[in-house]
């Protein structure tokens, strides 16, 4: 399970903020992974990067190496953007171990389900923004695109189970979306992969793209299921209940993909993540990280209830962590993303007069980009679209380079503790999993 951007600094405020909306003491609060016996850090560097992007550190976790960045499912021998690089730098990842020893496959995500971390359990790729062919030029033909190589994954029998969004990448330039008739797939050779799919695994399959439908799957009558959600990303959490044609959430997606999964008796493998707390931070709207990381909690709770410690493996991790900063002198019950306040009740100001907030990030769009820093005194920092003040102005903040943590439970769940290189979590699956 993965909180995609969910570093040390976001869990902590996701803790605060998750008890303060159950109206409990925040700061004593725990979450559900938190419960968990096992504690490691994991160094998130990449071959080529001090700080990483999510392409390179989800290859780190499922296939055993650190890669380049933007690269998915290839060593370091394969350059950025080259696609005569990628045959021969072809890596197995253990998801791919476990469809060839006849195990069930799945993978839940709340971005595109060719998204970086989704992509790199079934996809090789020298540019991971490849979701579909139109993205890729010439280089379509020599190489194939991530949605295409999802749909034709040639080991074993294929993904069991893909939750997410992104039917854009599936759907030709021809066809409109279910949601709304004037977008377009962005497919430009014809091809509906969505149909292909369909085709590939005949009737005990089923393809769903909104909630009504979702609800509507018995695990027990299909043995291979596809849920394209969105258009593009999934929505927001803050932002779910208006989508149009609804969303199940990412515990709901979760619980679903395990009863489907949990019939093979030889095994499952599942990636779950929280793929928009990574985008909340982006735009530097912590409200949008925190409640997106609320729902990924809510899977983890989810994850517990429905699987068995004592014969499965749980890992609850980040791929990378972002610039979010907890600062000032807040007293202890202050609204996590309020204005700073003392015991008094009273704001306590900065140097310059002015009140901020106790979140912040270190770049971003937020920053200040006029002579002066914006008087918040009468801004509503707690409503949707607030962008949290940022030190350094950048279009999207960006990631950053401390460690982040790995919690775990279940068999060989103790090899995990220290501090450890990113690929090592490889490691620990592929000898507890028997590969």
């Amino acid at each position: 399970m993965i909180g995609d951007g969910f570093g040390v600094s976001s869990v902590t405020a996701a803790r605060i903020f998750e008890g303060q909306q159950r109206g409990i003491d925040g700061e004593s609060n725990r979450l559900a992974f938190e419960d968990l016996p096992y504690l490691a850090l994991s160094k998130t560097y990449a071959h080529d990067m001090q700080v990483s992007d999510s392409a390179s550190t989800a290859t780190a976790m499922v296939s055993g190496v650190k890669t380049n960045g933007r690269t998915l499912g290839v060593n370091s021998s394969a350059k950025y953007d080259d696609c005569s690089t990628e045959a021969d730098a072809r890596v197995t990842s253990v998801f791919a171990m476990a469809e060839a020893q006849g195990r069930a496959t799945g993978i839940v995500s709340t971005t595109t389900i060719t998204h970086a971390t989704p992509a790199s359990t079934f996809a090789h790729t020298v540019n991971r923004d490849w979701e579909n062919d139109a993205e890729m030029g010439e280089a379509y033909g020599p190489c194939t695109d991530i949605a295409r190589q999802l749909v034709e994954w040639p080991i074993g029998n294929g993904l069991e189970v893909a939750f997410g969004g992104g039917r854009e990448n599936f759907l030709p330039a021809e066809t409109p979306d279910p949601e709304d008739a004037e977008t377009m797939g962005l497919r430009q050779d014809g091809r509906n992969l969505i149909s292909e799919w369909q085709t590939r695994y005949g009737e005990n399959a089923a393809y769903v793209w909104n909630a009504l439908q979702f609800a509507s799957l018995e695990p027990e009558k299909v043995d291979h299921a596809l849920g394209l959600f969105d258009y593009h990303h999934m929505e927001y959490e803050a932002e779910r209940s208006g989508d149009a044609g609804g969303e199940p959430s990412i515990a709901e997606m979760t619980g679903k993909a395990i009863d489907i999964l949990s019939k093979n008796q030889t095994g499952f493998f599942l990636m779950v993540e929280g793929g928009r707390i990574d985008h909340g931070s982006h735009a530097g709207e912590a409200l949008k990280m925190l409640t997106d990381a609320v729902a990924f909690n809510d899977a983890v709770k989810t994850v517990l209830e429905k699987v068995d410690l004592d014969e499965t493996l749980v890992i609850v991790t980040a791929d990378h962590s972002h610039t979010l900063t907890i600062s000032g002198y807040p007293a202890r019950g202050n609204q996590i993303l309020e204005l700073v306040k003392g015991p008094d009740g009273n704001v306590l100001p900065a140097s310059d007069g002015k009140p901020y907030t106790t979140l912040g990030y270190a770049n971003g769009p937020g920053a200040i980009t006029a002579p002066e820093r914006p008087d918040l005194s009468r801004t509503d920092v707690t409503a949707l679209g607030f962008k949290q003040q940022a030190l350094v102005p950048t279009r999207s903040e960006t990631h950053a380079g401390e460690d982040v943590a790995i919690y775990a439970g279940g068999p060989w769940a103790h090899l995990f503790q220290n501090t450890v290189e990113q690929n090592f979590i490889y490691h620990v699956i592929h000898h507890a999993a028997g590969l």
